[in-house]
């Protein structure tokens, strides 16, 4: 089989990291089928979030390894682990207790575009934590 095809289209999951050693992934309800958050992983992020069952992320702007819900509580607990055809990013299928937008909300995603604008965005979504409650720091 050809390293394309292998890739594509085989049962090994190899993924493939960037030039910066990171893979997007895409964290999602499993019970709702809601995307909660985007985020990155680097190989040790990824290793972690497979023996563990719990996601683990690469902070970018820390450049270190961020267990989700290490500071809030807010754990993501992986049900299942997707990948895409070139195996360039990664869909983690979540089952999460509370919020998980730093901010307050369930979803990162709690604002779109509104309709007829394109630079005007609305609230989609509410609070449903208080983010000064649960981050001390």
């Amino acid at each position: 089989m050809a390293a394309n095809q292998n890739i594509e289209e085989g049962l090994e999951f190899t993924p493939k990291f960037d030039e910066n050693g990171l893979i997007p992934a895409i964290a999602q309800d499993a019970k709702t089928g809601q995307v909660l958050m985007v985020a990155y992983m680097n190989k040790a992020a990824l290793d972690a979030t497979i023996k563990t069952g719990c996601a683990t992320y690469f902070s970018r702007s820390r450049k270190k390894l961020w267990k989700k819900g290490e500071e809030s509580g807010h754990f993501q607990k992986v049900e299942e682990i997707l990948v895409d055809c070139d195996q360039d990013c990664i869909i983690l299928k979540v089952t999460v207790d509370a919020g998980q937008c730093h901010v307050g909300f369930q979803s990162c995603f709690y604002r779109a575009l509104k309709a007829g604008s394109d630079k005007d965005l609305e609230l989609i979504a509410q609070k449903v934590y208080d983010p000064k409650k649960t981050y001390k720091t």
